[in-house]
């Protein structure tokens, strides 16, 4: 089996199971950039926090995948990704790491060491469990 890279929430049950290389997206204008680029299905994006709106018009052009730092289900992005049957798995964190995202009082250091092991990795989602959504290894 596969290494499971890290776990966070499951937005929706799916047997969509999206791979691609992941993609860290700090700011709108990387959004913009990588629309543009023609290569946005190539890409499971990931982001800091699950109210990031502007990952709006990535899903609506057809992301395969996302995966966020913070937030919940029922956030904005979460309610997006349903809505556009986008695989998401929200407040993610490495399984190799005891590192938790903590409401209010989560370091730096804990994004940073999650976009350091994630980002160009090349994963599948796993977002078939009711409650728990997966980054696995598929290189």
């Amino acid at each position: 089996m596969a290494d499971v890279l890290a776990e966070g929430y499951n937005v929706f049950d799916t047997g969509k199971s999206p791979s691609g290389i992941v993609k860290y997206l700090v700011a709108p204008a990387d959004v913009i950039t990588l629309i543009q680029s023609g290569r946005l299905a190539e890409h499971i994006l990931l982001v800091q926090g699950g109210t990031t709106t502007f990952l709006a018009p990535a899903l609506s052009m057809g992301a395969i995948g996302v995966i966020t730092m913070s937030g919940a289900p029922e956030s904005h992005l979460g309610i997006l990704s349903r809505e556009f049957q986008t695989p998401c798995v929200m407040t993610a964190h490495l399984t190799s790491s005891d590192s938790r995202y903590v409401v209010g009082s989560t370091d730096p250091a804990h994004f940073e060491e999650i976009a350091k092991a994630l980002d160009g990795r090349k994963v599948r989602l796993d977002c078939s469990d009711h409650e728990i959504g997966r980054v696995v290894a598929d290189d």
